[in-house]
């Protein structure tokens, strides 16, 4: 019993609507449903070194750079979120010709969508709980920040994001992952401010639409910082038409970041920060 402080990647993935698959699906079906889920991202998770944590129906929490110490857990931890994501498209398509196996489901099991957050820093590590019942597990503000990550993605149209200490300890490890600043805030529950990140994909697989919505995307951001309200609306309208999710046409998604970042120029336009303002934004949900 007992832990030891120690510098880790905290990672939390999540099911997207996950209570509409327990309402529609038969107990069995949710739980087919939920192994071979599972199965798959864990299979990833453990070749790319993850220790898993934890199991919470369809959450999988997780942890890289302990028991056994890693140099480059943070880059694990963003390609492990990368290739998840990969791993997902490929189930949805697999599960397309399965409509009798999911039944009335089917619509939604072919829309399935996962979150994912990570954050790096120092966290309690070490077997947790009562003497005659433990596990090995995390604790501690920069594990609490990583599941904020996870759940606040959803406020920015994201299916990964990460801090800005995950995405600076990544690159130190290797440079072939296209992150995208998203946002400043201040998570719910914290005081201090905390740049957020999108890994977008592996920049030798970015097609050239994603590669210019990214760069739209940042100049976008740019005007945005500088209170250039319209000048940051037309450049995330640009984005807009280039996003590699758009809904209606990805399965599952409903918004994506510049369709986030055009509503938020829209409410900033009509009620401009101060003069001072540093690019914060306060989250209010979890």
């Amino acid at each position: 019993m007992g832990g030891e402080e120690t510098a880790i990647t905290a990672f939390f993935s999540d099911v997207q609507a996950f209570s509409s698959f327990s309402e529609l699906l038969t107990p069995t079906g949710l739980v087919d449903l939920m192994n071979e889920y599972l199965t798959e991202m864990t299979n990833i998770l453990q070749e790319e070194r993850g220790t898993l944590d934890k199991y919470i129906g369809d959450a999988i929490v997780a942890m890289y750079g302990a028991p056994i110490p890693m140099e480059d857990h943070a880059y694990q931890a963003v390609r492990t979120s990368i290739l998840m994501q990969q791993r997902q498209i490929a189930l949805r398509e697999k599960w397309v010709p399965e409509v009798e196996k999911w039944g009335k489901c089917h619509g939604l099991v072919t829309q399935m969508q996962t979150r994912i957050g990570c954050n790096t820093g120092t966290a309690t590590v070490g077997n947790m709980g009562a003497l005659d019942r433990f596990n090995y597990t995390m604790m501690g503000d920069m594990v609490n920040l990583a599941a904020r990550c996870e759940s606040g993605a959803k406020a920015y149209g994201a299916y990964i994001m990460v801090t800005e200490e995950t995405k600076l300890a990544s690159e130190k490890t290797k440079d072939d992952i296209a992150f995208r600043y998203l946002d400043r805030i201040v998570v719910k529950g914290r005081s201090q401010p905390v740049a957020m990140y999108e890994p977008t994909g592996f920049l030798s697989e970015l097609t050239q639409e994603t590669q210019d919505c990214l760069d739209c995307f940042q100049q976008g951001i740019d005007k945005y910082l500088l209170q250039d309200w319209d000048g940051a609306l037309g450049l995330f309208e640009k984005a807009k038409g280039m996003e590699p999710n758009k809904p209606g046409v990805t399965p599952g998604v409903k918004d994506n970041p510049s369709m986030i970042l055009i509503d938020r120029c829209k409410v900033m336009r009509e009620n401009p920060p101060a003069a001072d303002w540093d690019g914060v934004y306060v989250m209010t949900t979890k």
